[in-house]
């Protein structure tokens, strides 16, 4: 929508206003500025709404707009006066407007900071949430112009407006004045109102999922009147799979005659059903794809899925033809998988939906999955189909142009038909937003994630996502902090997704082998070590064990309080004969499994070689049984079942159990975790269901690999200690905010960014760096320039010896090994000697750039980072000086902002942490100090977004303090910050 000449001509149309939102049913709408060419949308809306909304919205009779109406409530300059719409199918459904007004109650404009609000919902739309989301927006463009509150005069009998006031979390005042409720709204976000919004966001979301996946009727657009074709086959594979719902063929090429194909009813058009249809799957070719959505949209479908090919995937006009699929769309309200999907699948008994091009329907299971690739969806079907495993949900989202992974997060945390979500990513469109969502859902189930085209420095064709230029070890450490377990290829995902499917989280790292099998039980000894793991020496039940044999050594290890888990490994057995008997699987699956039954809830894991039936039969136990919800306590924490401990005690002495990297019998440590006694999950809040990890053992994996079952269970541990963290979130610690002066902070940013800042930002100067860092309680260790020897004597006169001497050319920085930096010069003389061997070997003064700082207490070097990426937001890194982070890459990162228990995380995580806490004897320096470094950094960058990168480089750690020797900083105009504003669909 463009203004007209009419508008003010120094306020344009604010397009980045224009936002498509998700609504409380799952279905979306639009939301945009008015113009003065919607007068005809806005006297067709007004004639639809009821004169009991009309009398709320006016506090009189008024039946209809004037002229003089009509033309206010069209016209705005942008800034004192601003009307929002929502649309659907291009008309209106909602509006809402502001006037801004001095502290009389009149017209104003800024200075003010107030306006006065009104909104009006179509009756037949209200309950959908549209009040809820324009407040969320108006309030956005209202901040933006200068306007801290919000007006409002609401009849009392108005209960549905004041309770979207009431429920927006906004700090308000409310009074009764003249018989009308006078309510005032703070519009600065605060923790209550962000929270309001983003449980909105989820609700709606996963709403939006849930109609595509269990929808009541579905209608197949372009089924081929002959078998074969990609329609014809999703209409059989719906049929195959027993769909609940009612089914409709489609096709415009159908006789007239034709009235039933494959049993259903046939149609040339939407238009010819005597219902509403919930889900179209369209299958014609792209170019008469934008008439099927038309006719989808015009007779009420509510969400599609797109198996058309020739989009994005085919270059620039395609990406177009796609953009405009998804505009299209939206305008009807109606949401979009695909396109060039491979389809969907929902097992529900209630549903049995296999609107896909898989031609077998999977068991209905407890583990949902997401692909962004049709092929590998076709490979993990499969895979998982061998492996005896059922899913609740599969959506293969193809070119991800609307329905993506966030989406299927907020779907699958509240799903109570999954247990477990599994995620195959090409891209992340929003990466914040999937941190905080898959943080939210890993702390009730767990959330397993391959990451494909890492490595390619570009997103797959037709994802339209910011580009990121973090590094994939980032990206990854980043999801660990979430939760995620990052695993990296698609065997792995699936190996993981079974063990934590059906067996209880472990309590801790110590593993349990038993086998029939020396040689297999080393190997799973040897391949538990490498993943960090804690294992028991293995017990060789030799090869003339039983079934009854292993059924009673498993019994044995799981009732050991010194075990965790266990790994069965099992060879065929030679009988009397002396040939090796392979077909009894079925007998050893039912005595692991009658094991597994009758001990305590630790979760087991099976390796075996060539036994005919084993895999096939451990996992026939019942894949269709409900959720094993683990029982809690009053304080929401798992209670203990008889004959074990809580999960997160210890198995022995109810005592916390070390981290997953440390032995719990060791009584030493080099580097100590975190990890304290927690719940195993977090406690249960109205937006946090109860968690669904199994606590007794049901199907139980097999693998063909020692190293594969040892990885997943790897995986199991690790995650299990973050759900124990994750139960009690850390914090930023109260002392810092009496050493951080964020307004003075604010002020001298301004100064130095100036009136009109270059959008590339600059670097600070020392001096500035120096001043900046120090307002947040970094000091910086000032260094003085020497341009020639006697600048060099003078500098040091004025720090006092002993001092360094220190080259600041870029090839030279922070390059010891070069010979570029002199350590330690007690007096004049040896600095002047220092200087002059400096000038001789590397080059002239004014290339080396010499400094002059004095000496820091010894230490050990550590290097400090901060930098904001465009797509994943701000970024904490720590690593050591040097080798370790340059050459070997072992550096660790943390999202800010970053918290106590994030900062001690991050130093532990690095793999050179050792020599923090005193390796091969050194003494231990101090941490605590560098933790509250990392907190001071953490803070500034997320109170200043300008602050777009820092470095502290070298940190000295002492055994006492820290000193940091060199700083950079580099300001910048903000970036967007999506995450903080109203919700909103990516645009197009």
């Amino acid at each position: 929508m463009e203004p007209t000449p009419e508008q003010s001509p120094h306020h344009a149309y604010p397009d980045h206003w224009e936002a498509d939102v998700v609504l409380r049913d799952g279905g979306t709408a639009r939301i945009r500025p008015i113009t003065t060419d919607d007068a005809e949308r806005l006297v067709s809306f007004y004639e639809q709404v009821s004169d009991e909304s009309k009398y709320y919205r006016f506090f009189a009779p008024y039946p209809r707009l004037s002229d003089r109406d009509v033309h206010r409530f069209t016209h705005h300059d942008y800034v004192d006066r601003v009307g929002l719409a929502v649309t659907i199918g291009g008309e209106f459904i909602g509006t809402v407007r502001y006037d801004r007004i001095n502290e009389q109650g009149r017209p104003a404009s800024a200075p003010a900071d107030e306006a006065e609000v009104a909104f009006l919902v179509q009756d037949a739309h209200q309950g959908r949430g549209v009040a809820s989301a324009l407040l969320e927006h108006i309030a956005a463009v209202a901040r933006e112009r200068g306007i801290r509150r919000f007006a409002a005069e609401v009849l009392p009998a108005n209960t549905k407006m004041i309770k979207v006031f009431r429920d927006a979390g906004y700090t308000q005042q409310r009074s009764f004045e003249d018989g009308s409720v006078h309510l005032t709204l703070d519009l600065e976000p605060t923790e209550k109102s962000l929270a309001v919004q983003r449980g909105r966001e989820q609700r709606a979301e996963a709403r939006s999922v849930q109609r595509l996946l269990a929808p009541g009727s579905v209608a197949v657009i372009g089924t081929g009147r002959t078998p074969g074709g990609v329609g014809r086959t999703v209409l059989r594979n719906l049929l195959a799979a027993g769909f609940t719902g009612r089914t409709y063929a489609v096709n415009r090429a159908f006789d007239e005659g034709l009235t039933t194909l494959d049993g259903v009813p046939a149609h040339r058009s939407l238009g010819e059903i005597d219902e509403r249809v919930d889900l179209a799957v369209i299958a014609v070719p792209a170019h008469r794809v934008p008439e099927a959505v038309a006719d989808c949209g015009e007779h009420g479908v509510q969400g599609l899925v797109v198996l058309s090919a020739g989009y994005a995937e085919r270059g620039s006009a395609g990406r177009e033809l796609q953009r405009e699929l998804v505009r299209q769309a939206r305008s009807y309200g109606m949401r979009i998988i695909g396109p060039n999907a491979f389809g969907i699948i929902n097992t529900a008994e209630s549903v049995r939906l296999n609107a896909s091009l898989a031609p077998e329907s999977p068991a209905r299971g407890r583990i949902g999955l997401f692909t962004q690739s049709g092929a590998i969806g076709i490979a993990l079907l499969s895979g998982l189909h061998r492996r005896g495993a059922g899913l609740s949900s599969f959506i293969s989202a193809g070119n991800r142009a609307d329905v993506s992974g966030n989406d299927f997060l907020q779907y699958s945390f509240e799903d109570p038909d999954t247990d477990v979500a599994l995620l195959y990513l090409e891209s992340l469109g929003n990466p914040r937003k999937f941190t905080r969502l898959a943080r939210r859902t890993a702390a009730v189930k767990p959330v397993v994630v391959v990451k494909g085209a890492r490595h390619s420095g570009t997103n797959p064709p037709g994802h339209a996502v910011p580009v990121s230029r973090i590094p994939d070890a980032t990206v990854s450490a980043l999801m660990r902090q979430a939760g995620v377990i990052r695993v990296d290829t698609v065997t792995e995902m699936v190996d993981a997704g079974l063990l934590l499917a059906d067996q209880p989280l472990p309590a801790g790292p110590r593993v349990a082998i038993l086998g029939n099998s020396e040689s297999l039980g080393l190997l799973t000894y040897d391949a538990c070590l490498a993943e960090g793991l804690r294992p028991r020496p293995p017990i060789d039940l030799t090869t003339a064990a039983s079934p009854q044999d292993f059924r009673d050594a498993l019994a044995e290890a799981l009732a050991d309080g010194t075990c965790d888990a266990v790994i069965v490994t099992a060879i065929p057995w030679v009988g009397e004969n002396g040939n090796a008997e392979t077909g009894d699987g079925e007998v050893l699956a039912a005595a692991l499994r009658g094991a597994a039954a009758g001990g305590p809830a630790k979760p087991v894991a099976v390796v075996h070689v060539e036994i005919g039936g084993l895999a096939e039969a451990l996992a026939a136990a019942s894949s269709t049984a409900a959720p094993r919800t683990r029982p809690t306590t009053l304080a929401g924490r798992p209670a203990a079942t008889p004959g074990t401990t809580a999960p997160g005690a210890s198995a022995t002495t109810g005592t916390p159990p070390a981290s997953p990297t440390t032995d719990t019998t060791a009584t030493t440590s080099t580097a100590p975790t975190t990890d304290t006694t927690q719940p195993t999950a977090a406690t249960p809040t109205p937006d946090t269901p109860p968690t669904t990890t199994p606590t007794t053992p049901g199907r139980i994996p097999a693998y063909p690999a020692a190293e594969r079952a040892v990885r997943a269970m790897a995986e199991a541990v690790k995650y299990a200690q973050w759900r124990r963290q994750a139960a009690t979130p850390g914090k930023v610690p109260e002392f810092l905010d009496d050493t951080i002066d964020e307004p003075g902070t604010a002020a001298l940013i301004d100064t130095l960014l100036g009136p009109a800042p270059d959008p590339r930002g600059r670097p600070l100067a020392h001096d500035e760096v120096r001043e900046l860092l120090g307002r947040y309680g970094i000091p910086v260790r000032p260094t003085l320039p020497a341009p020639d020897a006697e600048a060099a004597v003078a500098a040091a006169a004025r720090l006092g010896y002993p001092v360094a001497l220190k080259t600041t050319a870029p090839h030279l920085r922070h390059r010891a090994d070069l010979g570029g930096v002199r350590l330690d010069l007690p007096d004049e003389e040896a600095l002047r000697r220092a200087y002059g061997e400096l000038t001789d070997l590397l080059g002239k003064p004014a290339e080396l750039l010499p400094v002059v700082q004095a000496m820091a207490p010894r230490g050990v070097d550590t290097v400090v980072r901060a930098s904001i990426d465009a797509a994943a937001g701000a970024i904490l890194s720590f690593g050591l000086a040097g080798a370790p982070s340059e050459l070997l890459g072992d550096t660790a990162h943390r999202l800010v902002p970053a918290t106590d228990r994030d900062a001690a995380e991050l130093i532990r995580s690095i793999k050179a942490a050792p020599v923090l806490f005193g390796w091969r004897g050194s003494a231990p320096v101090d941490t605590a100090a560098l933790e509250e470094l990392l907190l001071r950094l953490s803070r500034l960058v997320d109170d200043h977004p300008e602050v777009v990168s820092v470095a502290l480089e070298p940190v000295v750690v002492a055994p006492q303090g820290i000193t940091v020797l060199g700083a950079s900083v580099r300001l910048a105009p903000p970036p967007p910050r999506g995450d903080l504003g109203p919700r909103r669909l990516p645009n197009y």
